[in-house]
């Protein structure tokens, strides 16, 4: 597994999944609202800085690009590799390889899809700890199931509900932190959910 995509596993089943356990509580929190906000259609875009450290050996690697989240749609970029699902394909561009490659794309077999966290489908996690302190929200969710990914979630809000830092520790005690940089909520564009690459680059399409 590559670093953007253990990014991705943490942002798409830590923050969003943070969205889906808290969606049933009675009194409205921000997440609630921060729900609200994606399903008007809104995307969260933001630059991040991405660092993982493996428990075993000691060694930190750390990237950093741009993130853009809807509700059923999402695209991360970095210096190697862009990543795009507009909820019926998924297309990964390679840059060392220069080779794309489509896949049909199943929001039901796909663990970190936001659509599934936001709808309150996944209830592995639950919310141990929500504090709101100096205009921020700090949420804590745990899981005792020993398939889930994480141990635990740790997930911070700014205000105006745009997530600041996400840190989750997995089930092997590595440890990972994203941080997030001028992040914002924008309408959607047409477009905004499509994969650029090189003309000449290889495509390998797996839908055939």
């Amino acid at each position: 597994m590559n670093l953007i995509d253990k990014w991705l596993l943490l942002l798409l089943t830590g923050l969003l999944l943070s969205l889906g356990a808290t969606a049933t509580q009675a009194q409205e929190t921000p997440f609630d609202r921060l729900i609200g906000k994606f399903n008007e259609g809104v995307v969260f875009k933001s630059e991040f800085n991405h660092q993982y450290i493996d428990s075993y050996t000691g060694d930190t690697v750390e990237t950093s690009g741009t993130i853009w989240v809807g509700e059923n749609k999402y695209k991360v970029q970095n210096n190697q590799q862009s990543v795009v699902v507009d909820g019926e394909t998924s297309r990964v561009y390679d840059k060392n390889r220069n080779r794309v490659i489509v896949s049909t794309y199943e929001a039901e077999e796909d663990d970190f899809a936001p659509s599934r966290f936001l709808n309150g489908a996944d209830t592995t996690y639950t919310v141990e700890n929500q504090q709101e302190k100096e205009s921020q929200t700090l949420i804590t969710l745990a899981s005792a199931d020993p398939f889930s990914v994480f141990q635990q979630v740790e997930i911070t809000l700014a205000g105006d509900l745009t997530p600041r830092r996400v840190f989750a520790r997995d089930q092997a005690d590595n440890l990972i932190t994203t941080t997030f940089g001028a992040g914002s909520f924008i309408q959607q564009e047409p477009g905004l959910f499509v994969l650029d690459y090189p003309k000449q680059a290889e495509i390998i399409d797996m839908r055939n």
